[in-house]
């Protein structure tokens, strides 16, 4: 496995380094984002740029349509009820299995610096890759005319790390503290007023090479529409705070289009 730092700008980036990890957390912490510039060195994301491009021909592309809270509808409320209310996100994905060993993302990803790094930022004990083989390391497509629909997270965390930036549009935009998931407050009048372009979100400006720490699971969020022909490529670098865990097949089959059954 390569050394993390042929891969990590350890120009910028002392992943070890005790003040350097305090204020990622405070930033983090403050701001619910980070954003890392150049945390990757040019050539090893060259490296998984081209292997996303000999990649893409395996990637399953689908559409769905979904609420912002990601949840099943609800009788409650009317169709366009924020708690109701559609939108749509389109993407192609390949997973884990079909990242190659010597990629720089595994490097990264199996790293125990790297881990205790996020442990430290993200205020967790430990960090494990998922049991299946499927969604540990996700490589995320966007073509033309695709994108993420405003929602929210069910985790408390996402790792991203920017690979391609499309020629325009793909933006990530997000809306902090837009409802107060552990108090069950879904704010709807805040909601509604963002599906329905009265508030607008903050876009966060990231170049390839970015990592990015998210708490999505209270921020509204989305990615626009994709332009032109150049596709946007994303990678989520997933953990869990337990051991043992993997998706469920149903999951694994709707965000995958096959399970770990079919390997």
């Amino acid at each position: 496995m390569r050394d993390l730092k042929e891969i990590v700008n350890n120009e910028y980036y002392n992943l070890n380094d005790s003040g350097f990890r305090a204020r990622c957390k405070n930033t983090l912490d403050q701001q619910g984002v980070l954003v890392l510039d150049n945390f990757i060195q040019p050539s090893a994301i060259q490296q998984v740029k081209q292997e996303g491009e000999a990649n893409q021909h395996l990637a399953y592309f689908c559409q769905q349509s979904h609420s912002a809270y990601l949840t099943p509808a609800d009788s409650n409320y009317p169709a366009q009820h924020p708690q109701n209310f559609q939108v749509g996100s389109s993407k192609g994905c390949i997973t884990d299995d079909q990242i190659a060993q010597d990629s720089p993302l595994r490097a990264v990803y199996d790293a125990q610096d790297f881990r205790q790094f996020l442990c430290h930022v993200l205020d967790e004990e430990s960090l494990y890759e998922y049991a299946d083989p499927l969604s540990s390391i996700n490589l995320h497509y966007a073509r033309a005319g695709e994108e993420l629909g405003w929602h929210f997270d069910n985790s408390s965390f996402a790792i991203t790390l920017l690979v391609q930036k499309p020629e325009a549009g793909g933006v990530f935009e997000y809306v902090k503290d837009a409802r107060n998931s552990s108090q069950g407050d879904m704010n709807y009048p805040l909601v509604e007023s963002i599906l329905q372009g009265g508030v607008k979100g903050t876009a966060l400006s990231m170049e390839p090479g970015a990592l990015v720490l998210f708490r999505g699971r209270d921020s509204l969020h989305r990615v626009t529409p994709v332009k032109g022909d150049t596709t946007r490529m994303l990678v989520v670098l997933a953990y869990n705070s337990q051991p043992g865990i993997a998706l469920s097949e149903f999951a694994q089959e709707t965000f995958y289009g096959r399970s770990a059954k079919a390997i």
